[in-house]
């Protein structure tokens, strides 16, 4: 959501159908989720489309909508959930003098962790955020997109292909939206139901299909989509130009 204490939708593809026609059907299937805002940004020369479901609470602006690009332009940003110390984020931004140019859009928490990323990198960012939140932010410089999900997973993240396109929501349904999504059941998934009522991540109901792990961030590397893997990366490594890697473990916490 990114502006309160409910739920939005995010979306996107990489690939050859990153089009404004899809990624508006992609979205309509969560309209539940943000009910009064909808976005697409996209850059037609890397193959990279966004998409956002809103339900504005904490700013009721335009300056809330999504998908939102960062002051400097590097970043875009398709952000479900609540960061929770974001006033304290803005202050210390204000503090060592990282602000946006110009001065603050609006009031989101959205325009807050952006600019976070934009001054400090991604993972510096996501360990000073507190909060829940399912998110995708496309670096154009380095033409490499990222999946990041809350510690906890409290927000849900799923991705996989349709062809050789990759894709993203925060619902299966959104996925099934993409006209070649072919939503094969994966018997594997199927037996793991059948013995205990819910399918354990990072398996979905469809093949090639995954949620995202809490914690986690999926980096999307250029030129990933060659041959789409039918298995979801290991973590801390890299399987057909995927790259799974843990920014945040209870485990490191209790130890």
């Amino acid at each position: 959501m990114g502006d309160g204490r409910s739920v939005c939708g995010i979306a996107g593809i990489v690939g050859r159908r990153a089009d404004t026609l899809t990624l508006r059907a992609m979205a309509r299937t969560l309209t539940h989720r943000g009910p009064d805002d909808e976005g697409v940004w996209i850059d037609a020369e890397a193959g990279i489309g966004l998409a956002h479901r809103r339900l504005a609470i904490l700013d009721l602006s335009p300056t809330g909508h999504q998908p939102m690009q960062s002051a400097d332009g590097r970043w875009v940003i398709s952000f479900n959930g609540e960061i929770y110390n974001h006033p304290a984020l803005r202050r210390k931004l204000e503090e060592r003098k990282q602000a946006p140019q110009g001065g603050w859009r609006g009031q989101s928490d959205t325009e807050t962790l952006l600019q976070a990323i934009a001054a400090w990198g991604l993972e510096k960012a996501l360990s000073e955020a507190v909060g829940m939140f399912a998110l995708a932010t496309w670096d154009r410089r380095e033409r490499r997109l990222h999946l990041v999900r809350d510690r906890f997973g409290e927000k849900p993240l799923y991705y996989g292909w349709a062809g050789r396109d990759l894709l993203f929501g925060s619902e299966l349904k959104a996925l099934r939206a993409h006209p070649d999504f072919a939503a094969e059941i994966d018997r594997v998934a199927l037996g793991h139901y059948a013995a205990r009522t819910y399918v354990p991540a990072p398996r979905s109901i469809y093949r090639g299909v995954f949620k995202l792990p809490p914690g986690c961030i999926l980096t999307i590397e250029p030129g990933a989509l060659g041959s789409p893997p039918q298995e979801p990366p290991a973590e801390g490594g890299t399987q057909g130009g995927l790259r799974l890697q843990r920014y945040w473990s209870y485990r490191d916490v209790i130890e």
